[in-house]
């Protein structure tokens, strides 16, 4: 049986790209997304070009807790152990403090902290019983150097920042590795309509590599940050 993978968000930028990776490592792969057309897209995609390979796919609203815990049950409903979980899925929105929508750091927070909290606690028990697994929070520079107009997005991924540390801590002990992943500015559709070079971002192939490169290491051995910036620095 190939070993599996989940992950959120997985029909565009760091996510297609993760899967498109670990698909070509033999791996099956259970994901999700809002758009099932994207999602039915996906599956068909990898499945035609890597023939050994299943794709389980569930929509998935990750601002709503009651779609992230059926996501949740549909993985565990597979009878297979998970061997890596990308928590991919987030969003962005710039906004100063004072003058940001109101509501914003709620749904901000929703997708970006909660949506991860309860899918991790959902999948995690089955992980620390087969004392194995990986879980990648894809984090952001923005977790760690706050920037003006950054408002609620950087509050939202400084709390993913600090949940993955706590996790990694609390795993440690039963074999489980746990990783933030921390990219710069990631050529994704989050950036449709800026107008910027493309070699001025970072390609979401070299996240999923970073990613996969973690992962290979042996199981003694833990890469608890990794940053990846664009070779000119930040945007």
């Amino acid at each position: 049986m190939n070993p599996l993978i989940v992950v959120t968000g997985g029909t565009k930028g760091i996510g297609r790209a993760t899967i498109e990776n670990f698909a070509a490592r033999g791996f099956d792969v259970a994901t999700c997304a809002r758009n099932e057309a994207d999602l039915q897209k996906l599956k068909t995609d990898i499945e035609q070009k890597y023939p050994a390979v299943r794709v389980f796919v569930q929509p998935c609203d990750f601002a709503q807790k009651a779609d992230v815990l059926t996501f949740g049950r549909f993985v565990t409903a597979l009878n297979r152990p998970v061997d890596v979980l990308i928590n991919n899925a987030g969003i962005f929105a710039a906004g100063a403090i004072d003058s940001e929508p109101d509501g914003l750091l709620e749904s901000l927070m929703a997708v970006n902290l909660y949506s991860v909290y309860h899918l991790t606690r959902a999948l995690m028990a089955g992980m620390v019983a087969e004392r194995s697994g990986h879980i990648f929070n894809l984090c952001s520079i923005a977790s760690v150097v706050a920037y003006p107009n950054g408002g609620s997005y950087c509050m939202s991924k400084f709390a993913l920042y600090g949940f993955t540390k706590v996790l990694r801590e609390e795993l440690k002990p039963h074999g489980v590795r746990v990783t933030a992943v921390l990219p710069g500015a990631t050529l994704t559709p989050s950036w449709d309509g800026v107008e910027l070079p493309a070699d001025r971002f970072i390609k979401a192939a070299d996240v999923a590599d970073s990613i996969a490169a973690a992962y290979l290491l042996s199981k003694n051995t833990v890469i608890e940050e990794l940053i990846l910036r664009p070779q000119l620095g930040d945007i």
